[in-house]
């Protein structure tokens, strides 16, 4: 990215991965003072500009017009950032002042469906189908809104007062007056239903037709809803300048435009100012709704890859609002967190709803009951047991109770340094390390039919995994080992948090529930193989119980490793011998063998030797299975930078980028070691949850 953009605006500079979209570097610019750039960048053609286009012309250089795409985000930029961006050179796709790129496309002989017509008509009936818009956080329309005994409905649609694309899209308050007389009295026998805008409903800002009042033919709108679902029910859309207009066309409804918005004047509308500068301009060409679409949603607007973080296209968020979409009517009522500690609540604040007003938490079951728990409410604890009442509380009120836990591959850094995760689990059935009763995870092993794409799928992700060392934390160097086995047998055995849930539910109080059991019976087991302990790393930090006296554990192992990274001492090994810990399936994704001496959920599939009868799992599971199951579709995976569920291979991604960055920087170390920097880190997540919460 040589090219170095000049932008004023604070605003414009918090876009998260502004420069790949840019596809240039942005660079801060201050009035006061001259910067070396190729182009000064601002927010469309807003009055705010006038700094940006000022110092443009006093240096000679190019004035780049930002706007967001058409295809946005799940929810408005008040809570996520855009997936989509226009980097107009010319003007922008709403000021029909002058040609805009999108104009001056359209109006060319350029063949806008190539190379791929096929491509565009798919790209437009998934949008369709999906029921996708700019923002896509609005429920459906409701059933019950639109009169039952309609004989044709027509949608006239409102706008804030002052939108640009209004001042700049030929159009003001009398226009609006206009539109609305027009769709009365052009259709006498239809039902006329102004939507207005929902910042308008919610009282930021005022429409042109928000005195409107219903009448036996008026219906108003004031609820937010989902457009595409509203446009669905519609048999005409009368318009000014909005994108709805546009919406309405690619779901082949008729459109009448009393303003000139960029789809206006190329023969696929009812345009009523057909004598405006813009409309003799586009006189010189026709264009279907199809090239419309290649052309400003394909060609014109430029899409961030949400997996990858690098420029991608349509398809790849379309893909992404999908999963958004899907989550939000999976857990569409309140998140309601019973006996969250602070931070843990700090942590969570936006992962468990896109809507962040709908995650509440309570400190018992009695203050869950006070905010009266509905259908579509979802009671949440962490781990396995909830707080006391709370099982009692969901069954009275038929609400889900969800069991909380993080994720298989969770973050670079400790949960007991309250790093926040990537990936966590909502289990409806139990919980993942619990044997004692049903998880999702299990039912999903026992029942569930996997797809040729989820194998292949799973088979990328191990070999992913595998080739960059990812473990859950992610914070021990990856370093080849050199230990003296003298050519004996090497098992590993790694240590675990000796008051971890997965032990306490998942081992036998009578069998071996202890690192230094674990240790004897490795050695009982293999009394001529060479034995290395491995600590957990949240035990050598101090943070958690487990801590094993090194000359106690060299009384059953060789060597008690605490530098290298267990998965460089998985590939060092041949066996690894566990109760339940994580290390044994990091070990199976790496094809070594695995004795268990407690019921993990990677044990009794047929890929372990089983100490203990695992009940309830009865089917053989090869392990592409396992991934697939544990790894694809068990956890929830979320994207800090981008606010939103992500899948398991972005976030794969992400953190060996994390992780190569701090080690760059030397900051891995630190995230391991000092523990007087560690409290530091920990008072700060805590003194910021205090401050949200209070």
């Amino acid at each position: 990215m040589s090219e170095r953009i000049g932008i004023f605006s604070r605003g414009i500079l918090r876009i998260p991965l502004l420069a790949v979209l840019l596809q240039a570097t942005p660079v801060r610019l201050r009035a006061w003072h001259a910067a070396a750039v190729d182009g000064v960048a601002g927010w469309g053609m807003r009055p705010t500009t006038r700094k940006a286009v000022a110092y443009a012309g006093k240096h000679g250089l190019p004035y780049v017009a930002l706007e967001d795409g058409f295809l946005r985000s799940f929810g408005t930029g008040e809570h996520f950032p855009p997936l989509s961006l226009v980097v107009d050179d010319a003007g922008i796709y709403y000021d029909c002042t002058r040609p805009s790129a999108l104009e001056s496309l359209l109006s060319s002989d350029a063949d806008v469906l190539a190379p791929d017509a096929v491509q565009v008509r798919q790209a437009r009936e998934k949008l369709l189908s999906a029921g996708l818009s700019k923002y896509n956080h609005a429920p459906d329309l409701p059933a019950d809104v639109l009169r039952a005994d309609d004989v044709q409905r027509v949608l006239v649609v409102d706008q804030t007062a002052g939108d640009m694309s209004v001042v700049k899209g030929g159009a003001d308050a009398a226009t609006f007056e206009a539109m609305l007389a027009a769709a009365l009295d052009e259709n006498p026998q239809a039902t006329v239903y102004v939507k207005t805008h929902p910042e308008v409903t919610s009282g930021r800002k005022g429409g042109y037709l928000t005195g409107v009042q219903p009448d036996v033919r008026t219906v108003v709108l004031r609820d937010a809803v989902n457009p595409m679902s509203l446009i669905a029910q519609m048999d005409k859309v009368y318009v000014v300048s909005s994108t709805m207009g546009f919406e309405a066309l690619l779901a082949s409804k008729s459109v009448v435009c009393f303003g000139v918005p960029w789809y206006a004047g190329w023969g696929v509308t009812d345009d009523r100012q057909p004598q405006h500068a813009a409309m003799l301009r586009r006189a010189v060409r026709r264009r279907s709704v199809d090239e419309l679409f290649a052309a400003g949603y394909m060609r014109y607007t430029r899409y961030l890859n949400p997996e990858t973080r690098q420029l991608g296209s349509i398809a790849d968020v379309t893909v992404w609002l999908n999963r958004q979409r899907e989550m939000a009517r999976r857990y569409s009522g309140r998140m309601i967190c019973v006996g969250f500690p602070r931070w843990r609540a700090w942590n969570f604040r936006q992962m468990l709803s896109l809507h962040a007003k709908r995650v509440v938490h309570a400190r018992s079951a009695d203050a869950a009951a006070a905010l009266k728990p509905e259908r579509d409410d979802c009671l949440v604890c962490w781990g396995r047991v909830p707080p006391e009442g709370v099982q009692e509380l969901a069954a009275a009120l038929g609400v889900r109770l969800l069991r909380m836990e993080d994720g298989f591959i969770r973050s670079v850094g400790l949960g007991s340094d309250l790093i926040p995760p990537q990936s966590f689990v909502l289990d409806a059935r139990g919980i993942y390390f619990d044997p004692s009763q049903p998880s999702e995870l299990e039912d999903m092993l026992n029942t569930r039919a996997l797809t040729q794409h989820d194998i292949t799928r799973a088979q990328a992700v191990r070999s992913f995994i595998v080739k960059h060392g990812i473990t859950k934390y992610n914070l021990e160097p990856l370093m080849p080992v050199d230990w003296p086995s003298s050519g004996k047998p090497v098992v590993l055995v790694p240590g675990q948090v000796e008051d971890d849930a997965s032990i306490r539910f998942g081992c036998d109080a009578a069998g071996v529930c202890t690192n230094m059991g674990l240790l004897q019976a490795a050695r009982a087991q293999f009394p001529d193989a060479f034995i290395v302990y491995k600590p957990h790393p949240d035990v050598v930090s101090g943070n958690r119980r487990g801590k094993l006296v090194l000359k106690d554990a060299l009384n059953w192992a060789d060597h008690v490793e605490l530098q290298a990274s267990v998965i460089s001492c998985i590939e060092a090994c041949d066996t690894v011998v566990t109760m339940t810990s994580l290390t044994g399936f990091d070990a199976l994704l790496r094809g070594k063998q695995v004795v268990v001496h407690g019921r993990p959920f990677y044990a009794g599939w047929g890929l372990t030797q089983d100490k203990l009868a695992v009940p309830r799992r009865h089917r053989t599971r090869d392990l592409d299975a396992l991934v697939a199951c544990a790894m694809l579709h068990y956890p929830l995976y979320w994207d800090p930078l981008l606010k939103g569920y992500t899948s398991c291979e972005a976030v794969l991604l992400q953190l060996v980028q994390q992780r190569e960055a701090l080690r760059q920087a030397g900051r891995l170390h630190k995230l391991r070691v000092g523990y007087i920097r560690r409290q530091f880190r920990k008072i700060k997540v805590l003194l910021q949850s205090l401050k949200r919460s209070g």
